[in-house]
C-alpha cells in the first residue's frame, strides 16, 4: 500500500518550485482545463506574432518558463543543473516544428551535433533527442512509406537525410550519448522506422545507442515490436525503443476518416492503455535484448513497471530502463521515481519563443483532451500550497 502512495508526495515533486512558481502552475493549469479559453488564447497568440505585437516577454514569463528550459542550451543549464541536484537528468529537446528547406535541415543537425557535445562532460544529460522531420520532408518520408518510386534528385536528398541520421548516431555512439528518435503521423512513420532500424543494427552491437518511438495509440505497434525483436535477435543487435501513448490521434483519426481508410489508432483510450502496458511487459520480459526509455505521465503504468522491476528482479538503476516526463508535467512522477533511485529524466524543450510556439500549443491542447490530466495536476498543486501554509 505504501508504494502506491509513491506518486502522492507533494513535498518531494515540488521541492524545486518557489511558492510563487506554484501559484503560476496553478493558473496555467487552471486556464489549460478550460477547451475553449485554450482555443481562444491560442488565437490570439498566433495573431499577436504573426504582427509581431511586443507579446514575448509576457508569453515567456508565464507558459514558456513553465514548459521550458530556456532559448538556448547555455540558457537551460539553470534548469538542468537544479534538476540535477534531485537525481533527475535532462533530455534537451530543441522544439522548432515545421521546417522544411536543406539549409534548415543542415541547421537541425548541427544543432544536435552541439547538443551532443554539450552532453559529453555533463552526467546530468546522457541522451538527446531529435524528430525525423528535423533532417527531412515530411513528403519524402511519406512518398518512401507509400512505396513510390523516388527521382533521382529525390533519391540523393534521401541520401543526405541517411547522413545526417549517420552523423548523429556515429558522434553520440562516440561520446556515449543515447539517442531518441522521435515518431511522427502514421503516413510518413514507416520510412521513418526503416532509418531508425538501419542505425540500430549499425549502433546498437554492444548496447543501445539508438531508440526509435513506439506511439501505443497505433494498434499495430506490439505486432511491430515483437516482429522487430525477431530480427534483432537473428541480425545481432539490440533494440532500444521510447515508449509512448501518442502525440497526433484527433488528426490522425481526421484523416483516415477523410481518405477512407481504417484509423490506425486504437478504438479505445482503454485499448491503448493496455497495448501500451502489454509493450511495456513484453519489452521488460526481454530487457537484455530491449532497452526502454519509458515516456508516460500516466501513474498506473509507471506503477506497473516498478512492479515488473521488482518481479524480475531488476536493479532500479539499471542503464536499459529509463522513465521520462516533460518538463513543467507530472513533477509528482519524476521526483518521486527519481528520489526512489530509478532512472528518470525530464524532456526539456527549448528554442527561440516565437519558433517555439506550435509545440506549445500543441501541449496545451493535449492536456485539454487527455482526460484528468489537468485536474490531476491541479489537485497535486492545492495539496502543496495547502501544506506548505501549515508549516508556516
Amino acid at each position: 500500500m505504501l508504494k502506491k502512495l509513491l506518486f502522492e508526495d507533494t513535498a518531494s515533486a515540488f521541492a524545486l518550485k518557489s511558492d510563487y512558481q506554484l501559484r503560476r502552475a496553478y493558473l496555467l493549469f487552471k486556464m489549460i482545463s478550460y477547451g475553449g479559453l485554450v482555443k481562444i488564447g491560442t488565437a490570439l497568440t498566433k495573431m499577436a506574432l504573426k504582427l509581431n505585437l511586443p507579446v514575448e516577454g509576457l508569453i515567456r514569463a508565464t507558459v514558456f518558463d513553465h514548459f521550458c528550459g530556456g532559448v538556448s542550451e547555455q540558457d537551460c543549464l539553470p534548469v538542468i543543473d537544479e534538476l540535477y541536484t534531485q537525481d533527475v537528468s535532462s533530455v534537451l529537446d530543441y522544439s522548432v516544428e515545421g521546417k522544411a528547406i536543406e539549409s534548415q535541415f543542415d541547421d537541425a543537425l548541427e544543432k544536435i551535433l552541439k547538443i551532443i557535445s554539450f552532453c559529453e562532460d555533463r552526467s546530468a544529460m546522457p541522451i538527446v533527442v531529435f524528430k525525423p522531420t528535423g533532417f527531412g520532408r515530411f513528403y519524402l518520408y511519406q512518398k518512401i512509406t507509400d512505396n513510390k518510386a523516388l527521382t533521382p534528385a529525390e533519391e540523393e536528398e534521401w541520401q543526405r537525410v541517411i547522413a545526417r541520421y549517420d552523423k548523429v548516431c556515429s558522434t553520440a555512439s562516440e561520446k556515449d550519448v543515447e539517442v531518441l528518435i522521435d515518431a511522427e503521423e502514421s503516413w510518413m512513420q514507416d520510412a521513418a522506422d526503416q532509418l531508425a532500424e538501419l542505425m540500430m543494427e549499425k549502433y546498437n552491437k554492444e548496447r543501445p545507442i539508438v531508440y526509435n518511438t513506439l506511439q501505443c495509440y497505433r494498434w499495430d505497434r506490439l505486432d511491430y515490436l515483437k516482429q522487430l525483436h525477431k530480427k534483432s535477435l537473428k541480425k545481432g543487435y539490440k533494440l532500444g525503443f521510447k515508449l509512448v501513448r501518442g502525440a497526433y490521434m484527433e488528426k490522425e483519426r481526421e484523416r483516415a476518416l477523410e481518405k477512407n481508410y481504417d484509423s490506425p489508432i486504437c478504438e479505445s483510450k482503454q485499448a491503448t492503455d493496455q497495448l501500451f502496458n502489454d509493450a511495456l511487459t513484453y519489452s521488460f520480459k526481454h530487457i537484455d535484448d530491449i532497452a526502454l526509455f519509458i515516456g508516460t505521465h500516466n501513474e498506473a503504468s509507471c506503477y506497473l513497471a516498478t512492479d515488473l522491476i521488482e518481479e524480475l528482479q531488476l536493479s532500479k538503476n539499471d542503464s536499459n530502463i529509463w522513465f521520462g516526463q516533460l518538463y513543467g508535467m507530472s513533477d509528482h512522477i519524476s521526483f518521486n521515481l527519481a528520489k526512489s533511485g530509478y532512472n528518470v529524466a525530464k524532456y526539456i524543450p527549448f528554442g527561440p519563443v516565437k519558433d517555439v510556439m506550435p509545440y506549445l500549443i500543441r501541449r496545451a491542447k493535449e492536456n485539454t483532451s487527455v482526460a484528468g490530466q489537468t485536474s490531476r495536476e491541479l489537485d497535486l498543486i492545492n495539496t502543496e500550497i495547502s501544506r506548505r501554509k501549515l508549516i508556516k
